[in-house]
């Protein structure tokens, strides 16, 4: 059963002054009207009745007092009666005037007074003329009624103050204003940005209809943070997408460019190498033949190259084998020997003959060529120095190769070390050349299952370290 909220109707003038007062005062008013109400209803319902029975008790009194009275007979000595203050005897002692008694003695026997009114009767005894005066409980009456009322008014006032003190001091602050003042500051801690304080604590909540308030604002709250946290989520994936998408639709134009210019190149390189070949063939001079031979490897290594630009474009099968890293280290600084500092640099490859991995030659060649012309670049022209070492370490999925490539330039900035695989950052190690040497070491590096991180040395220059799984050489 669905419930159905009554239609609101306008609350008039007086209703809507009295629904802009502030909760407590709307509360003082109402429970001050409400003990009024009580008090009143206490007031003329209690006093009509007690004021009927005194004057019904009243009444028979006064008619037992008149007919003892009437009988000529002394009032018995009973303690209470002494109130009556009865009196016998001459006119003078009585302090009856003149006026009563000249009635008295035309009218012996009968009672000279008003029973509801007068505060005396007076008789004169027909058989013996002893004159009589009692004196009647109207104003003992009139006494007790004044006391009943003003009793009744300060037990109601005393009620009153009481229970205007416990709700005012005690109830309302404890059920009613303090989760309210919660709610409000609650409230502004949202305003004001402060989320540390903008949940109402569960030792503030109640258990009634406020409490059931507060914790639907909590609720609401908290949902409209988390959504708050996944809209800014969201929007940092958006703009992360943006980015890679800028990065992947440079990628593609360099691959589609590097396919070219692999395909121009290819055919030139091929008659550059049989060349080359040709003249290892025919001339017998030692040092030529060095130099020929340098120039087959660097010819060979740009159809690496070549190739390498040529998986810009397309995925390619890499051929994987077993690799010892000390003489491939040294091919790849030797491809270097056209760098003016290559010359001037101190160079050491501290890799240990037994270092063996499973990777693609070429591939890896490529990697230390790029590591190793970065830190070319970056080490000074006088007593630059580069050192690549490999140290075993045992992991979890087996035994582990870390090797690492150190220099002592000026390192790596702070600020670009975060970001420094990433794709086109020119301000990197290899800023004087494509911005991609890094990424594409990394993107061969993952390739093998490795991992590649960069940071500085604690005496300066930059650090490289790259870990890779080791592989058991094949036996000769």
């Amino acid at each position: 059963m669905k419930f159905r909220v009554p239609e609101a109707r306008h609350p008039g003038y007086f209703g809507k002054r009295f629904g802009d007062l502030k909760v407590r005062l709307k509360l003082i008013v109402l429970h001050n009207l409400f003990f009024l109400v009580l008090t009143s209803s206490v007031y003329f319902t209690v006093f009509p009745l007690l004021e009927q029975r005194v004057s019904g008790a009243r009444s028979r009194e006064i008619s037992l007092i008149t007919q003892a009275f009437l009988a000529d007979a002394p009032l018995p000595q009973l303690p209470g009666l002494e109130i009556y203050s009865y009196e016998e005897g001459a006119p003078e002692a009585l302090g009856i005037s003149e006026n009563i008694r000249v009635w008295l003695d035309d009218h012996p026997g009968r009672i000279f007074g008003a029973a509801a009114k007068d505060e005396y009767l007076y008789r004169k005894n027909p058989l013996s003329g002893i004159y009589r005066k009692i004196r009647l409980p109207n104003e003992y009456y009139r006494q007790a009624l004044t006391l009943i009322r003003t009793a009744l008014f300060v037990v109601l006032g005393v009620i009153y103050i009481l229970a205007v003190l416990l709700l005012e001091l005690v109830i309302m602050p404890l059920y009613v204003y303090r989760p309210l003042r919660a709610m409000l500051n609650a409230d502004y801690s949202v305003m004001t940005g402060d989320r540390p304080n903008e949940i109402i604590p569960h030792d503030f909540i109640p258990g009634d209809e406020i409490g059931q308030i507060m914790l639907s604002r909590n609720s609401t709250v908290e949902q409209l943070r988390s959504r708050e946290e996944e809209l800014e989520a969201a929007l940092t994936r958006l703009e992360n997408a943006k980015q890679s998408l800028a990065a992947q639709d440079r990628l593609a134009s360099l691959g589609m460019l590097s396919a070219g210019v692999a395909h121009e190149l290819n055919t030139p390189l091929a008659v550059l190498q049989g060349s080359i070949e040709k003249l290892i063939e025919t001339v017998n001079i030692p040092s030529a033949q060095q130099r020929l031979l340098r120039m087959q490897r660097v010819a060979t290594r740009l159809r690496s190259i070549s190739e390498g630009l040529l998986d810009f474009a397309r995925v390619r099968k890499q051929r994987m084998e077993v690799v010892t890293i000390r003489p491939l280290i040294d091919e790849a600084w030797s491809l270097l020997a056209l760098d003016e500092k290559s010359g001037t640099a101190e160079f050491l490859n501290d890799v240990p003959p037994d270092c063996h991995l499973v990777g693609n030659p070429d591939r890896l060649i490529q990697v230390f060529v790029n590591l190793l012309r970065n830190a070319l670049q970056a080490i000074p022209a006088a007593n630059g120095n580069i050192r690549v070492a490999a140290t075993p370490f045992a992991a979890t999925q087996g035994r582990w190769w870390s090797l690492t490539v150190e220099d002592n330039g000026p390192g790596i900035p702070e600020d670009v070390l975060p970001e420094i695989f990433e794709a086109f950052i020119t301000t990197r190690l290899d800023s004087r050349g494509t911005g991609l040497g890094l990424t594409v070491t990394e993107g061969i590096i993952q390739q093998h299952g490795g991992t590649i991180n960069a940071s500085n040395k604690p005496g300066g220059g930059a650090r490289i370290e790259i870990r890779l799984p080791e592989a058991t050489p094949t036996p000769a």
